[in-house]
């Protein structure tokens, strides 16, 4: 079951916390930010099961793949602290959205941090406690990995396009929203923004709920960053006109070939700037690369529905992505949509992945091999 309560502007906080857990007196909570209400309202949600966090994961409520992961972690811990079966908590939300590879690995490591506890000789409550702690640690671990992208990302940025003064087009949203810490891709470009090398930051409004129009700008705005928002298919004129000078954007899975599946929309710059000879960067935690999913033709890639399409959904609105739709309608009745939520840019298109551990550029199977086996070693040590 989810509760819902609404701040004023007076109240938002300098930092956008995306998620956090809490134990009131009637039972511990998750409480979210519902994204699906920003920018024009800044409410939460409070998921105490697991069908309350599996719809806010489906209504894009909570979303972007490290803080699914996350969420899908807290997901587990929830439904063990509250006595619900932890294995069926675990299958619902391990199966909200396919394409987002760490929501799977959060819920994993949950439920297996879960099982060890009552395998040691423990009982329901340290078994709870187990992997609410293992949701934490997850929650640590992406807040430190989100800095660390973030300079190595800038450090290649001024590699690549020396001179700074940096005029970077991205895609979809990839900051705070989707983070423990400030993100993957907008966390490139706000660092570069804070040491004065951010000339412009071009925002893709990103097709078909907004995202980039309503969270990166929301998120843009708050930091003072330079932006401009444009429609997605104005894309290729800025790069005609040799106003973009790199691309950056995140990543929901990468294959074990280096094919990438972000936000729909990404495929195509991705050839725009292999024409125009710009940068086209992924920025990603080292948990997005799947080395059991071999190329990109192996990815699910999630349909959504067709009335995101079809309607305007005003972000005041409930129910986003839903069946039934609720919006004002755009199209004739009846219309039908084709609304895949991602697309998957094969591997020579992209110039590097930008991981906490690492970048790899070229992008082939035996470096992300080698740059996850390195992840796993340290980890382990």
């Amino acid at each position: 079951m989810a509760d819902q309560s609404t701040r004023g502007s007076a109240d938002i906080p300098d930092s956008i916390s995306a998620l956090r857990w809490e134990e009131p007196p009637e039972g511990p909570v998750l409480v979210l930010l519902d994204q699906t209400r920003l920018p024009g309202e800044d409410s939460e949600l409070a998921c105490t099961d697991a069908p309350a966090l599996v719809e806010a994961i489906r209504t894009l409520a909570v979303r972007g793949a490290p803080l699914l992961g996350i969420a899908g972690a807290y997901g587990v811990a929830l439904a063990a602290a509250r006595g619900y079966d932890v294995a069926d908590a675990a299958r619902m939300l391990a199966g909200a959205r396919p394409t987002a590879v760490n929501l799977a690995c959060g819920v994993r490591d949950a439920q297996e941090a879960h099982a060890a506890a009552l395998a040691a000789g423990g009982d329901e409550r340290t078994a709870a406690a187990a992997a609410l702690a293992a949701a934490r640690a997850l929650h640590r671990e992406d807040a430190e990995a989100s800095g660390r992208m973030a300079r190595k990302g800038l450090a290649l940025l001024d590699e690549l396009v020396p001179g700074g003064q940096h005029r970077v087009l991205t895609h979809c949203n990839t900051g705070a929203l989707v983070s423990g810490g400030e993100g993957t891709a907008f966390a490139v470009a706000l660092a570069a923004h804070r040491e004065g090398k951010l000339r412009r930051l071009w925002v893709d409004e990103t097709r078909p709920l907004l995202q980039g129009a309503r969270l990166t700008a929301y998120e843009a705005a708050r930091a003072g960053m330079a932006y401009t928002l444009l429609t997605d298919n104005a894309a290729g004129s800025l790069f005609a006109a040799g106003e973009v000078d790199a691309v950056l954007i995140g990543a929901d899975r990468i294959a074990a070939d280096g094919s990438v599946a972000n936000k729909v929309g990404s495929y195509p710059l991705a050839v725009l700037a292999r024409y125009h000879h710009v940068p086209f960067i992924v920025v990603a935690p080292v948990t997005t690369i799947d080395m059991d999913t071999p190329d990109g033709a192996a990815i699910e890639v999630e349909q959504r529905s067709g009335h995101e399409v079809t309607e305007a959904i005003l972000p005041s609105g409930r129910g986003a992505g839903g069946e039934t739709g609720g919006g004002v309608p755009i199209a004739p009745l009846g219309t039908q949509a084709y609304n895949p939520a991602f697309d998957v840019t094969p591997p020579e298109l992209v110039t590097a992945v930008v991981t906490e551990w690492g970048v790899v550029s070229p992008v082939t199977e035996g470096a992300l091999d080698q740059l996850c086996s390195r992840s796993r070693q340290v980890s382990m040590s």
